[in-house]
């Protein structure tokens, strides 16, 4: 009896810290994305179409598994139908809730522009400011597939540590005003990306409740962004013409390849710890990555500086706090 009482709590506190995991893995997959779409934009001389070949790439992969995968083809089927049939269930999906790829294509543009300025760690901390206040909000108002989380004192501090964190991190390299100019984009996108995880949450449980709706959210965002990335390049071929011809080295071209995993990865645990906590382990992850990266593969002459690293371990402390009140109820379950 006593045995059968205790499992429950010890199995949902497994799920909760194999979610952390998870997210500091989608953090990490997104510096290196970040890496590879700067550099590809860096060698076309245009962030357009490198973002425009990120989500190509990505897309492809996903279209191909939907054709050959049953279980993610009848997702994608089953978010179209409940979206053409919506009822008054639990199960309403609306049509902005399938658009979470814009924000998606602006991160991506952002990215091929600007990390080959301003580096992988500038850029990373400036998405981390957006998305830890964002996600703090998104959770409150219940975008996201858990419903409404409320605001506790320690996820405000979570919150504010987390700030405080990128703000430290990028304390001695925004002085010049180009730079600082720069990194309003990626907050911007920061901001953008929390609503994007949270409406990608919703398509993901409505779609199925395993890997394939997960998958089916990752399809859907990618359709949803390609074709608005489709119409931004079509635009800047006019005014500034054809980019650069294409780079010889394979590398370059997986950044699709990691949006694909983190975006569907996302979409699955964003229902097991809630946007904020989703947020606060990729912001781990994202300056982590980002400082090995400017470390030993660097998209710019920026130094790793001693704040860079205090404000990665304060980001740490950040994801520890706000995670407490999940960690109790775990526990009290």
């Amino acid at each position: 009896m006593t045995t059968t009482e205790t499992r429950p709590p010890r199995s949902a506190q497994q799920h909760h810290l194999i979610g952390l995991t998870a997210a500091f893995g989608i953090g990490m997959l997104f510096a290196i994305q970040s890496r590879l779409n700067g550099q590809l934009g860096r060698e076309l001389g245009d962030g357009i179409p490198a973002a425009l070949i990120s989500f190509g790439s990505g897309l492809v992969v996903l279209l191909i598994g939907c054709a050959v995968i049953p279980p993610i083809r009848h997702s994608v089927g089953r978010v179209w139908r409940t979206i053409k049939t919506p009822s008054d269930g639990n199960g309403l999906l609306r049509w902005w809730q399938c658009i979470g790829g814009l924000a998606g294509a602006f991160l991506v543009a952002v990215q091929s522009v600007t990390v080959s300025v301003i580096g992988v760690a500038v850029f990373i901390v400036a998405v981390v400011a957006g998305q830890a206040v964002s996600s703090l909000v998104v959770d409150r108002v219940g975008f996201g597939p858990a419903g409404p989380q409320p605001y506790t004192p320690l996820r405000i501090v979570g919150a504010v540590v987390a700030v405080v964190a990128v703000v430290l991190a990028v304390s001695d390299r925004l002085n010049h005003p180009s730079g600082l100019l720069l990194a309003v984009l990626p907050a911007i996108g920061g901001v953008f990306t929390a609503v994007q995880q949270a409406v990608n949450g919703r398509v993901a449980r409505t779609a199925a409740l395993d890997a394939s709706g997960a998958i089916a959210a990752g399809v859907i965002n990618f359709l949803v962004g390609f074709v608005a990335l489709l119409v931004v390049f079509g635009v800047d071929l006019i005014v500034r013409g054809a980019p650069n011809s294409l780079p010889s080295d394979p590398w370059l071209y997986l950044g699709g390849l990691c949006g694909v995993v983190f975006i569907s990865a996302a979409a699955a645990v964003v229902r097991v710890v809630g946007v904020f906590l989703l947020g606060l382990g990729t912001i781990a992850g994202q300056l982590i990555a980002s400082l090995f990266l400017d470390l030993f593969v660097p998209a710019s002459d920026q130094p790793v500086t001693l704040p860079v690293v205090a404000g990665t371990l304060l980001a740490l402390v950040a994801v520890v706090v706000a995670s407490i009140p999940n960690l109790r109820r775990s526990r009290g379950a």
